[in-house]
């Protein structure tokens, strides 16, 4: 099993905690001064920075919002998975926090601390040092550089050390944090994290922290595995009965059964609500919806327009990529209304197709992605996922929105935030020169 990433190798690690502390105090100012990052920081922290700079964040402090009311912070206790799954992520992490004399933090993934545990002296410590206490915001926008916020602004474990921090007051303390997805949709739940003094860290505290959000997700694969067999248990009598093409999906849109029909992908889009029962899906065309235990019956209606005589794949995308963290695609018709929430690449892939309405080829994509047009193989497979998911809403050779759809981008408010976690060429430019979709 992988419990590092790639992108958390450390060019500073020969050189003992004070000296590399030390080393990027010195780098910061200098990044202060000149408006970016000079090497040898490691990647991770310096496409960080230059992020905070763009955002204009107080160096010495941040911002410093208000915590959360507790009214608010218990309703995101209680609606959060990753209430399902504290168990693990204590019997991971607690024991070793508290005799290392640091930590345990769990935050949502709008950066909002839910939960802290650990030593408690250091619990005291950071409350009243750096105001982190359950309800606090600790997204990179407000907090900068950290492991709770740098890692759900890549979306991949990370550790943060001493100066590595953007703002001052943190120096003193070393964070590592991994994030923990749901099984059911790949969204972001959040991140877990152990933080404490920079003094007492050790660099393998990462591979614990991601080893034990792995587990965590395991944990909710695993109770998704479930729910799924109790639908495939009522699905089979039902679609024994029915002669046609049909499927059987849970809540979430995951295939329990089907008969004279093959979906191309395991998981379907639904629909946030039907005219008289009958949507359209990418997937498989217009269909007859009908309730059951834990999911719906999909009755696919073969040739069929919808109630007002036009072609199913009519309708209007709108690409929502405001949060910076997760970001979702709705399609709307006269059928109905369906809203996929986006990985980070098929995000990027349908900003880009945005911005080209014309399309873009294997290669194109591939520079516009990675700056490197021979990586086709990659784009194609991307694709050919993306393609399950919206079926006909997406058109190919060459890649584009298929004809008669129109798409639209909800952008942030400032063109730099825009998917600030993306190292794209192509997402780069639109930073710069502002989306032409929006």
């Amino acid at each position: 099993m992988r419990t590092q990433h790639p992108r958390d190798a450390d060019p500073l690690a020969a050189l003992s905690p004070f000296e590399s502390a030390r080393l990027m105090a010195v780098m910061r100012d200098t990044a202060l001064s000149r408006g970016h990052l000079p090497l040898p920081a490691r990647p991770v922290i310096g496409a960080s920075w230059d992020r905070v700079l763009r955002l204009g964040l107080d160096p010495d402090h941040g911002r410093v919002p208000l915590p959360l009311g507790l009214d608010e912070l218990e309703r995101r206790r209680k609606e959060t998975r990753l209430a399902d799954v504290l168990p693990t992520l204590h019997s991971g992490l607690l024991e070793a926090a508290e005799a290392a004399g640091h930590i345990m933090i769990i935050a949502d993934a709008d950066g909002r601390i839910l939960w802290i545990d650990g030593h408690r002296g250091i619990r005291r410590h950071a409350a009243e040092g750096i105001a982190l206490v359950e309800g606090s915001h600790w997204a990179e926008d407000v907090a900068g550089t950290s492991g709770i916020g740098t890692a759900l602004a890549v979306r991949s474990p990370v550790r943060v050390h001493s100066a590595e921090h953007f703002v001052r007051a943190f120096h003193t303390w070393s964070c590592a944090a991994a994030p923990v997805r749901d099984a059911r949709d790949g969204r972001l739940l959040g991140v877990v994290d152990i933080s404490g003094p920079a003094a007492t860290a050790h660099p393998t505290v990462l591979s614990l922290v991601t080893a034990t959000a792995r587990w965590a997700e395991g944990e909710l694969r695993l109770a998704h595995s479930r729910e799924l067999d109790a639908v495939r248990a009522i699905a089979a009598p039902v679609l024994a009965r029915i002669h046609g093409k049909a499927v059987v999906v849970d809540r979430h849109g995951w295939v329990a059964g089907v008969t004279g029909v093959t979906p191309r992908d395991r998981r379907l889009l639904l629909p946030k609500a039907a005219h008289d029962g009958r949507v359209w899906l990418p997937a498989l065309g217009m269909c007859a919806v009908e309730p059951l235990p834990g999911g719906h019956l999909l009755r696919v209606l073969d040739g069929e327009d919808d109630e007002h005589g036009a072609p199913a794949r009519q309708g209007r995308l709108v690409l929502d990529v405001r949060h910076p963290h997760h970001w979702s695609l709705t399609f709307s018709g006269p059928s109905g209304t369906w809203t996929h929430q986006l990985s980070a690449r098929h995000a990027e892939v349908l900003l880009v197709l945005a911005a080209h309405p014309e399309g873009r080829t294997a290669a194109q994509l591939a520079q516009d992605l990675f700056g490197d047009p021979t990586r086709t193989v990659t784009v194609r497979a991307a694709m050919s996922r993306l393609r399950g998911r919206l079926g006909a809403v997406l058109a190919h050779r060459p890649y584009r929105i298929a004809d008669g759809i129109r798409l639209d981008v909800t952008k942030p408010d400032r063109p730099d935030k825009l998917l600030p976690f993306s190292a794209a060429p192509a997402v780069g430019r639109l930073r710069r020169d502002g989306d032409p979709a929006g």
